[in-house]
């Protein structure tokens, strides 16, 4: 009898540790997901080629609470309450840009973009970013809802999410992106 009783406290420490173990890791989950990095997965064309439909990504949240994004950074952004974005980061606060014949102009010099897709995409009149703000395009600039349109414009740091660091999906993707 004293052993079947050592027996039955021993199987509930047991199940005690397993719980608080499960409980940990699910809270330290929570709270590198709610803090540190984001897993997020594209949905459209919009960063085609440098990213495709359903690719999966690895965001940095923390890095633009300490820093500021840079040109050329892949960032998402909050459009609304429900949608995000995954862009480019073309300008920031007192950048012109400017938009002829498919050359992007920033502050009067070609930009060097080896990474947009060659489809043909309309002109954009010269315009200056307000400071604090940033001006976003997707790659593939044919199709995609960017900084160029009024209905997401200029974009504040307050806007992004993170900095893409990597995509994980699918493997043979794996890997930083440019």
């Amino acid at each position: 009898m004293e052993n079947e009783k050592k027996e039955h406290r021993k199987e509930k420490s047991e199940l005690r540790e397993w719980v608080q173990a499960i409980v940990i890791a699910v809270v330290l989950a929570f709270i590198i997901r709610m803090f540190f990095f984001d897993f997020v997965m594209v949905d459209g064309l919009s960063m085609y080629p440098t990213l495709n439909d359903g690719d999966r990504l690895i965001v940095n949240k923390i890095e633009y609470k300490v820093g500021e994004p840079e040109y050329g950074d892949v960032v998402i952004l909050h459009y609304n309450q429900t949608v995000e974005y995954v862009k480019r980061v073309v300008a920031m606060g007192g950048d012109t840009i400017e938009i002829k014949d498919q050359v992007v102009y920033l502050n009067g010099k070609v930009l060097d973009e080896p990474y947009i897709n060659a489809d043909t995409y309309e002109d954009f009149n010269e315009v200056t970013v307000p400071d604090g703000e940033y001006f976003v395009m997707g790659d593939n600039r044919a199709n995609s809802s960017d900084s160029r349109y009024p209905d997401l414009g200029f974009v504040s740091e307050d806007q992004m999410v993170g900095h893409v660091m990597a995509c994980y999906w699918p493997f043979k993707d794996f890997g930083g992106v440019e």
